[in-house]
């Protein structure tokens, strides 16, 4: 990629659509422990029953969180993006982690400028705890269709 990039407002409205936002914490789908924006850290500690932030420490939390994963994105995408690219691309990493975008065929294609290959791996990342989640295919096509428009 030729340009450093930072996250979009369509990114962003994605990810907090999908996301909502609690300040007390609560188990995902799959048990683990979450609180904020989607928020599954604070200061480097796993989030825990019982814990309460505010409002303000909930979006501090998620602007940390995700200029961590446009930096990963800025270091491991190599060809040209647009900016609803970039955006998907940084919802897809935030929900699944930079371990799964690294080792995804669909980063393989992308970096390969396939990038229809790349629009067409979203939907496959629709399962959590080896089960199809509907709220994560809902996700993995809204991905799909931002990256693609």
């Amino acid at each position: 990629m030729q340009n450093y990039m930072s996250l979009g407002q369509n990114g962003l409205d994605l990810i907090k659509n999908f996301e909502g936002t609690r300040l007390e914490a609560y188990q995902d789908s799959i048990g683990i422990w979450t609180i904020g924006t989607g928020s599954i850290r604070i200061n480097g500690q796993p989030v825990q029953r019982g814990m309460v932030i505010t409002e303000d420490q909930a979006n501090q939390l998620l602007t940390e969180e995700l200029n961590h994963f446009v930096e990963i994105i800025n270091q491991v995408v190599q060809v040209d993006l647009t900016q609803n690219q970039f955006d998907a691309l940084v919802s897809f990493t935030y929900n699944l982690g930079d371990g799964n975008l690294r080792k995804s065929t669909l980063l393989r294609k992308l970096n390969a400028g396939d990038y229809q290959g790349a629009a067409d791996e979203f939907p496959k990342w629709d399962r959590a705890g080896g089960q199809v989640i509907a709220g994560l295919l809902r996700r993995r096509n809204a991905e799909r269709d931002l990256f693609l428009s």
